[in-house]
């Protein structure tokens, strides 16, 4: 980690920063603060509309898990984010239908196939690594999202999350949050 993380939980708030504490407290649930809120609670203002974005982004769209967890994913790979993919690879394993042969795709820097993936996955992987890569995404693999079925509330809702969560692996793997910069696993990378 580059800087400090704030003590757990932080001390010395003032009534306004109490309450994003509380905020942070609510979405995190039994779990409690992870090194990414300690290294957030630095700028509680930036915290609180962080809090707010990724709470949204993780429990209030319509997206199915596995969807949500490939934007999540692809970001974390590309980026080198260890903490954000140790966090979400699980719950992407954990969702409805996924396998460890999905998995497999997922890990892979450059899929050349889809290999298991459904149709709507491999959009939103193709989608997410344009995204995540180049920023501008090609008509052809706008076009490929709307083909697999999703609409317009969807593709929102994927854009977002992909935008989201390269968001939050800069962040991490510019503060080694957690301290994962350099605990690239065995599969990373490969094609």
């Amino acid at each position: 980690m580059r800087l400090p993380y704030t003590d757990n939980p932080p001390k010395n708030l003032s009534q306004q920063d109490e309450e994003v504490l509380k905020r942070v407290l609510v979405r995190r649930g039994e779990k409690g603060l992870i090194p990414l809120d300690l290294t957030l609670l630095h700028s509680p203002n930036v915290t609180d509309g962080w809090n707010s974005l990724l709470g949204a982004i993780r429990t209030r769209t319509a997206l199915p898990a596995a969807i949500r967890e490939i934007a999540i994913c692809r970001p974390a790979l590309i980026n080198e984010a260890w903490f954000e993919w140790n966090a979400h690879a699980p719950i992407l394993l954990a969702a409805d239908g996924f396998t460890e042969a999905k998995l497999s795709v997922v890990q892979q820097l450059h899929p050349k196939s889809q290999g298991d993936l459904s149709d709507q996955e491999w959009a939103v992987l193709v989608y997410a690594d344009e995204m995540t890569r180049n920023v501008k995404v090609s008509e052809e693999t706008f076009g490929k999202l709307r083909s697999v079925g999703f609409g317009e509330k969807d593709v929102v809702e994927i854009t977002a999350t992909v935008a989201s969560y390269n968001m939050v692996s800069r962040f991490l793997v510019a503060l080694d949050v957690g301290e994962q910069n350099g605990l690239k696993p065995d599969w990373a990378g490969k094609s």
